[in-house]
């Protein structure tokens, strides 16, 4: 992937006007107005596609959010304090070689004694909590819906077209990819039997002439696939993986017969039905990997000659293991928000979502508790590469009432994710936007982060921006304590990057706008803007 020599057309320069001061004007960031600058051409170096997030577009030509110059230029000598963020998500490797000095513990539990020894409603709870059991795989909430026959006639007619059009769509693919799995094994197979060894270049495949019409078109199949990766293995291994993610998805997503809740025991539509989960918040699997992918990219603790560097330092990471392999429950998020709350987080991190909700309310009642509390709540604004100011594009949890306009609490940023690719590809496909229901947009794409079993790997989506968003934030609270959650969010909002430049949404070339139409801010978060900007409040306060 290289990243093209565009035009930026911005300004850096942010003028912030702080009520309650007099009106004064503070001038941040004062950079020139620049018209052109030259963006990497080249292949991107392994250590620059691993951190690529973490880059400055104007000393390092890359897109990221100006981490590494914050640290260096702003935080370096600074001592700031230890800032409590919650992983509201699957569960985490609680041992992993770059997250285990990292990791939040409650003091005032003794583990293992099946006590609830602070008082505060859970067992155990030494690292955080587990609400879903030993529970993994779970239905989306449309399917549900119709097994339990919940919702009005209306609520139950749209889950039915909803789950019919994706068992469809997914029967399809999977069917696809593996007709196309079978054709790519036989030539390979042919290719090799051909060649006469068991591993061969592309250089081989091109280099052969034949009159055999079969082993021809076996070349041809070949050849193909090297427009998705130079490795035969590999492609084998993408459609494998495919098909493995398309059998679960009917397996247990769109399972309409499919219970997942079952092995908890509580009944997940009653909020009061309280004593389930447990106090051990650890992946149960190893493709249970989203919780641990996220609290690296927020966290992994930095220079320590391992893996990767989190976004922030001065972090502890606390474990609630509510989202499962599929739509969440409400009431988990709703008693996980509250449980983060309680427990001394001030950032809760939530790379989840969902487009239906039975009982949105509970969730909401929490998040305004939340913000009473002085709690941050980020959010990835979701994969679906949909206008979330559309009103049929519901998506929860939310900080709106429905109609996309009025706000409920000023604690909720909503996150889209950005490419490398600066300019009309920097929106990521999938990425949910809007100019009144997304924020801000941060790095989402081919992040390198760690994964179960002291591993690393990319992966894309807006899960992976809002954590990029959270780590700035955790930075801000640990420097800036005085500053409350309405100011972060304020911060992180005002102080990004903007570009005029258009941008494709959905990845459909016919669909663009301006990239600073398509959140709130029209800004991509930036580090270190943010600190200047939250050491100059910070000032007046």
């Amino acid at each position: 992937m290289t990243l093209k020599h565009l035009k930026l057309a911005f300004y850096a320069i942010l003028t912030l006007s702080l009520a309650g001061c007099g009106s004064t004007n503070l001038v941040l960031t004062p950079l020139e107005k620049i018209d052109t600058v030259p963006l990497k051409v080249s292949e991107l170096t392994d250590e620059e596609n691993k951190s690529w997030g973490h880059a400055d577009l104007i000393s390092d030509t890359i897109p990221g959010i100006s981490l590494n110059k914050a640290y260096t230029d702003i935080i370096k000598n600074k001592k700031g304090k230890k800032v409590i963020v919650a992983v509201l998500d699957a569960g985490i490797d609680l041992g992993h070689e770059d997250l285990v000095d990292v990791i939040w513990t409650n003091k005032k539990e003794r583990p293992g004694n099946g006590l609830d020894d602070d008082n505060n409603g859970y067992i155990d709870d030494i690292h955080g909590y587990n609400f879903l059991g030993e529970a993994y795989n779970e239905q989306m909430e449309y399917a549900r819906i119709l097994r339990l026959n919940k919702g009005d006639r209306f609520v139950q007619e749209k889950a039915k077209l909803e789950l019919q059009k994706e068992v469809s769509t997914y029967t399809q693919n999977k069917q696809q990819y593996e007709q196309i799995l079978s054709v790519v094994k036989n030539a390979d197979n042919a290719i090799k039997k051909y060649l006469g060894k068991d591993f061969y270049t592309k250089k081989d495949v091109i280099a052969i002439k034949t009159e055999d019409q079969a082993l021809a078109q076996n070349v041809s199949v070949i050849r193909q696939m090297y427009s998705i990766s130079d490795s035969i293995p590999d492609v084998i291994k993408e459609f494998t993986e495919g098909i493995t993610y398309f059998t679960e998805r009917l397996n247990y997503h769109f399972n309409k017969d499919f219970d997942g809740r079952k092995i908890v025991g509580d009944d997940p539509y009653d909020l009061m039905d309280l004593g389930y989960g447990n106090g051990n918040p650890k992946n149960r699997v190893k493709d249970e990997s989203h919780g641990t992918h996220v609290a690296g990219i927020i966290a992994a603790e930095r220079n320590n000659g391992l893996g990767v560097n989190g976004v922030a330092n001065n972090v502890e990471i606390m474990s609630i293991r509510a989202v499962p392999n599929g739509d969440e429950y409400d009431k988990d998020i709703a008693l996980g928000i509250r449980y983060a709350v309680d427990n001394g987080a001030t950032i809760i991190n939530a790379s989840f979502g969902k487009s239906y909700s039975l009982n949105s309310d509970w969730v909401y009642d929490a998040l305004k508790y939340a913000a009473e509390n002085d709690v941050l709540f980020v959010h990835g604004s979701g994969n679906d590469g949909l206008d979330m100011d559309d009103s049929n594009n519901l998506g929860y949890p939310n900080d709106h009432d429905g109609k996309g306009k009025i706000e409920f609490v000023d604690n909720f940023i909503s996150v889209g994710a950005l490419t490398k690719e600066y300019g009309s590809e920097m929106v990521a496909s999938y990425s949910n936007y809007g100019k009144v229901n997304v924020d801000v947009f941060a790095p989402g794409s081919h992040i390198y982060s760690t994964m179960p079993g002291n591993n690393y790997e990319f992966q894309d989506g807006t899960s992976m921006a809002a954590p990029m968003v959270t780590g700035i934030a955790a930075l801000i609270r640990s420097y800036y304590p005085k500053l409350k959650a309405a100011d972060v969010k304020r911060i992180l909002i005002e102080s990004g990057l903007s570009s005029s430049s258009s941008v494709i949404l959905s990845g459909n070339t016919a669909k663009t706008k301006p990239f600073d139409q398509v959140s709130k801010s029209g800004k991509m978060v930036n580090a270190y803007n943010a600190l200047i900007m939250a050491s100059n409040m910070s000032k007046n306060l």
